[in-house]
């Protein structure tokens, strides 16, 4: 495993330097310490200045043999064919124009480009020495992610599966009815109970009010509907949570519904696991694909 740089873009722009499964120095966009920048305001040929000046910097330090960029949103050849966190990114063309960009500053290196939550999991698969075996994680936030590794052609916006019939349902970024994104992701949380945010409503909830309860179980009973379709799907196996909402989940609970979903004997014995430090894991998968491809 050699040295490359991961790149992940979220709230923040990161890049870092992986020496074969562990991070080093990491750059950050903007600082935490200045006012917080909605990147969604930042036109895309922007982002990527910027993450050529992060590698740039990054470089310097001693020659790296790839780059890998983890962004949300349908991935495919390199191109972010749809990104609703980052709406300007649609169509980007990302790995081949930071590749040249890099080019121009005397980097040239291949350029990997990888759905975000992909990026996490196998920067998990590569920090517990499980790179031969089937990861999938679930990221909790703004939206859903659902990362796979070794990743697997094909779209994997399983945070847009849907997991109910009922038509009121509306609350998915992208408009879709029915969406796990709908239930479980934080905006749509906020949307959803305008009188409070959802830490108060997880704080409710264990308090005893009614509202707040019913909404708990059915957030839990939505992941756990995720997780049974990929298992009837990809097998039984570890799933991992992560993300700032990843505090709001009852592993016991979380488990008993999936028994209730999951009844077939050879699909048995799959659990859940959470994560911290995703951001890290992620630019470490980000570094990780790059040198796969």
């Amino acid at each position: 495993m050699g040295r490359s740089i991961g790149v992940l873009a979220t709230r923040y722009l990161w890049a870092g330097i992986v020496d074969g499964d562990q991070l080093g120095d990491v750059k950050i966009y903007p600082d935490p310490a200045q006012p917080q920048l909605d990147l969604k305001t930042v036109p895309a040929g922007d982002i990527i200045q910027i993450i050529r000046g992060q590698i740039r910097e990054l470089a310097k330090s001693g020659p790296v043999e790839s780059v890998g960029a983890g962004f949300p949103g349908v991935i495919r050849c390199g191109v972010i064919q749809e990104s609703p966190n980052l709406g300007q990114l649609k169509g980007l063309r990302v790995a081949e124009e930071l590749r040249a960009a890099l080019a121009s500053d005397g980097i040239d290196v291949p350029v990997t480009a990888i759905n975000d939550a992909d990026a996490l999991a196998a920067g998990i698969a590569a920090t517990h020495q499980t790179l031969d075996t089937v990861v999938r994680v679930w990221y909790l936030g703004d939206g859903i992610g659902y990362g796979r590794h070794p990743h697997n052609d094909g779209v994997w916006e399983a945070g847009h599966m849907v997991v109910t019939l009922d038509p009121k349902e509306r609350f998915c970024g992208c408009g879709g009815i029915g969406h796990l994104e709908g239930i479980m992701g934080h905006r749509a949380m906020r949307l959803r109970f305008l009188d409070m945010e959802p830490e108060e409503l997880f704080a409710e909830a264990r308090h005893g009010d009614a509202r707040a309860a019913d909404f708990c179980k059915l957030w839990h009973r939505a992941l756990s509907a995720g997780a049974a379709n990929s298992i009837h799907l990809d097998g039984p196996g570890r799933f991992y949570i992560a993300g700032p909402n990843a505090e709001f989940v009852d592993l016991n609970l979380l488990g008993g519904y999936l028994q209730d979903m999951v009844k077939m004997s050879p699909l048995q014995g799959s659990y859940f696991e959470i994560v911290h430090d995703s951001h890290d894991l992620a630019i470490i998968g980000a570094a990780t694909a790059s040198r796969a491809r």
